[in-house]
Parts: C-alpha cells; structure tokens; sequence
C-alpha cells in the first residue's frame, strides 16, 4: 500500500491533489505530499479501499494512473463505479465543474459573490472548490441546495455547467435513471469552454452587474425549497436538512421494541433499515456494510440502534455458545477514521443490552476480541484530520436479562427514548436535552421498582447542537 500511495501523491499536478482533498471530504487543506498520502492511507486502510482509490482516480480522470497503478482499465473501473460508488455525487459535480472552469470563470463567480462571502475568503479562494467550500460552510450550497451556484453559472455564461446542475438537482426530469447517470459520467469528460462574454462585467449597464446589485439589496431566493431549513444558526448547529436526514440501522436481536423504533425513526424522516435475530460477529458486519453505503454516506446523521442479551462488555445476539462482541468493537466503528464518508457528521449510537451471567456463555468456543476488532485503530496509531472520536454520541442502557422472561415486555429504556425523540422533533429540542427526558423516566422507574432496576451511560464528543 505505501509503495501505492507514493506512486499515485507523486504523479498528481497541484490542481488534482485539492479536488483529492474535496473528494476525500477532508477540511484539510494542505496538499503537500506527506498530507495526500496519510490521507490516501486511510483511503486504503478500510475494506473497500481499493474500490475507493480506483474510483478516486476515475474522478480525476488519471486513467493512466488507474493502469499503471491498480492494473485496472478504465471501461473496468467505470463499470464498477456504476453498481457502486463511494464519493457523493454532490462532491463529483463540484469537483468536474471547478476543473471545467477557466480561471476568468472563477474570477466572475467570486465577483458575483462578493456580497454573499466576506472579501477576505473570497480573496483566499485560489479555486473553485474553495469557494464551495466557504458557501457550504454557510448553508448556502449544500447537497440539497445548488440553486445558487446554478444561477451563478448562468449569470457567467456557463449554460452548459448550469444543466448539470440542474440535472443533479432534479434527476426527475431526465428520461430515466440510466440518463441520469449519463449525465453525471458525462461530468468525466472535458467540457469545450464557451468564450467569456463577460470583458467588461463590471460595467454598470452590464447584466452581471445587475445581478450583484440585486444580491446586495434582496437575499437569494431558492427557486426550489424542497426541505425545511432549521431555524438554528447553522454555524451552532449540525446541518439537518437532507431527505431523508440520514439511515437508521436497527438490529434487533431479542425481538422486542424493534417495531417500535423503526415507527419513530421512519416519522424523524430517516431512511430505516431493520436486521433481526444476528449473531454476534454478524452484528459487526451488517454494521460496517451499511455505513458504507451509498444512501448511508450522503445523508446528514448516521444512527445505529442495537437490542441484544450481553454480558458485562460484551454482546451476544443470538449465540448462546461464545464470548460475543466486544462493545468497543461497535464503538470503534463510529470513530472518523472508520468511516471517512461521515467524517464531520453526527453519528449516534443507542445501545440496549439485557445482561445475563457470564459464565453462560463459556460453554463453547471463545471468539478472541482480536478476531472481532481487527479493524479497531487507536488514538495513537493515527491523529484524525478530523478528531478520530468527534462527533459521536452513544446511549448505552443495561438491564437484567431476566425481564425478557415476564411474557410480553416493552423496555421502559425505549420507551422513554422514542417518546423523547418524537416531543424533541415537535418542539426544536436539542439531544443532549433529549436525553434529559429519557433519564428522568428511567430513574423515576427505578424508584418504584428497583427490582426493575435500568443502569444509563451516555458520553458524546458532538461539536454543536444536533436538532433531529
């Protein structure tokens, strides 16, 4: 893998090392050698990682690389990319359009901007995707939202980058998803650069300057607003606005309270996938696989709900021979550097474990907890460019395993939980407020049946307010 790296940071130009960086979704905005391949080092550190780097070279259109480097054509490599695929699209469109922009593009579009961004990013802005970058930062382009950049595209007379907009914005209008992703391979190819139309834009009579009158006097507004914006301050507050926010993945091993957290999660506008009855090592693997998913990777939040019997650190699913999952194996998976696509996003995890004795479980052959986290990598191994463990947060609730004896049993954990999710989606509450709720039933629980009795750890490393 090194020897990998080396040969494909060495033979990038400047320009395709930053649309490496945007592509890679890294904030880092060092381009130097040593940079793009730690970066590229964890790129090749996960399961798909080679899919990941051929696909990155695809999107820079360095088939050369791809050839000498992977031992893959290009036909091969698109033909991969169109069952499965890793960089969102939002982050494609973006990056081919800053590579078909000519410099005086980039000069028109920043002078187009100059009342939306202060001068001084503007001025810091060397390229396209940095300008993006400063517009996503205030919730002003974002995967959900590219109405600003598709009128400022036509504004400078790039019509035919407007239409790839305004494809990706509305694949609707195309003939069928085939076209549509015609559309998107289309951004592959070189783009005949219309001629500037624009020598004297900022002559008072010209039409452009117009437009920059008009954005200092009325605020943009969105020819299409298909989702609502959050009344917080998006600088406080994660971003919340795609549809569906994110996926839940809901695993549930003792077959109860599933149904119910799948009803509050589908009604929090998440895309909800279920699994019932897995053993403990597949717990892990179904949780890997979907956080590599496509659909998983281009919402705004990631949440993972997991029901299983346990013992003091460990889950079992539905083994009732072996030593189970380690809980820091799941918790490792939620760290940055697991999961680069989420990097930056909240990922939250609830955990429910009915604790049964451990001696139960030593009856057969153990799993060593090297068998099940070798993909676990510790703080020291790697610093994150984004802090490895930030922007988590984990509920874990325990209980005696005996309550699944009394017939039919509702934990009072999830109930508390969906009940505190849905009344925070009606009034705007934050999730650490959240939780207060869900602590306050469980501990009042407790006091009337302390027979009953459910033990709450929760810690989060979240950076802003999170509102679901």
């Amino acid at each position: 893998p090194l020897q990998t790296i080396h040969q494909v940071v060495e033979e990038l130009d400047g320009g395709e090392r930053s649309r490496l960086l945007y592509l890679c979704q890294s904030p880092e905005t060092d381009t130097s050698a040593e940079a793009l391949k730690e970066i590229l080092g964890r790129v090749l550190l996960h399961d798909s990682g080679q899919l990941m780097l051929r696909e990155l070279l695809v999107r820079l259109r360095r088939f050369d690389i791809l050839k000498k480097v992977c031992q893959t054509s290009r036909d091969e490599a698109e033909r991969i990319l169109s069952v499965r695929h890793f960089v969102p699209s939002f982050r494609v469109l973006m990056a081919n359009i800053s590579q078909a922009l000519s410099s005086e593009n980039l000069e028109d579009i920043k002078f187009l901007l100059s009342t939306t961004l202060p001068r001084e990013k503007l001025g810091k802005s060397k390229s396209f995707l940095d300008v993006v970058t400063e517009l996503e930062k205030l919730d002003k382009v974002s995967p959900q939202r590219v109405d600003l950049m598709e009128k400022c595209l036509r504004s400078i007379g790039r019509v035919d980058l407007a239409k790839k907009v305004a494809a990706y914005r509305n694949p609707a209008k195309t003939q069928s998803s085939c076209k549509h992703r015609q559309i998107m391979y289309a951004a592959y190819e070189s783009d005949a650069k219309n001629p500037s139309i624009l020598s004297h834009f900022k002559a008072p009579g010209h039409s452009l300057y117009h437009f920059a009158l008009h954005q200092s006097q009325k605020p943009f507004q969105f020819l299409h607003s298909e989702v609502r914006v959050p009344r917080q301050n998006p600088l406080d507050s994660y971003r919340m606005t795609s549809n569906p926010r994110g996926v839940c993945l809901i695993i549930d091993c003792v077959g109860t309270d599933g149904d119910l957290l799948e009803q509050t999660f589908r009604a929090l506008h998440f895309s909800v996938v279920v699994h019932r009855w897995l053993r403990g090592f597949e717990i892990l693997t179904t949780l890997k696989e979907t956080m590599r998913q496509r659909e998983c990777t281009e919402g705004d939040v990631f949440a993972c709900c997991i029901i299983s019997r346990g013992t003091s650190n460990h889950l079992l699913g539905t083994d009732s021979h072996n030593r189970g999952l380690h809980v820091n194996s799941i918790r490792r998976q939620f760290a940055a550097n697991e999961c680069l696509a989420l990097a930056g996003k909240p990922r939250l995890l609830f955990l429910h474990k009915y604790s049964v004795a451990d001696f139960q479980m030593h009856n057969g052959r153990e799993h060593r907890d090297e068998d099940l986290e070798t993909d676990g990598l510790s703080g020291a191994a790697m610093d994150g460019l984004i802090p490895e463990n930030a922007d988590t947060f984990w509920s874990h609730c325990w209980t005696d395993g005996h309550q699944l004896e009394k017939g039919i049993h509702c934990s009072v954990y999830v109930r508390a939980l969906t009940d505190a999710l849905l009344k925070a989606h009606r009034r705007k509450l934050h999730l650490n407020e959240l939780h207060m709720d869900v602590n306050r039933v469980v501990f009042e629980h407790n006091s009337r049946h302390p027979e009953e009795e459910y033990d709450i750890e929760v810690s989060h490393t979240l950076r802003k307010n999170l509102y679901l």
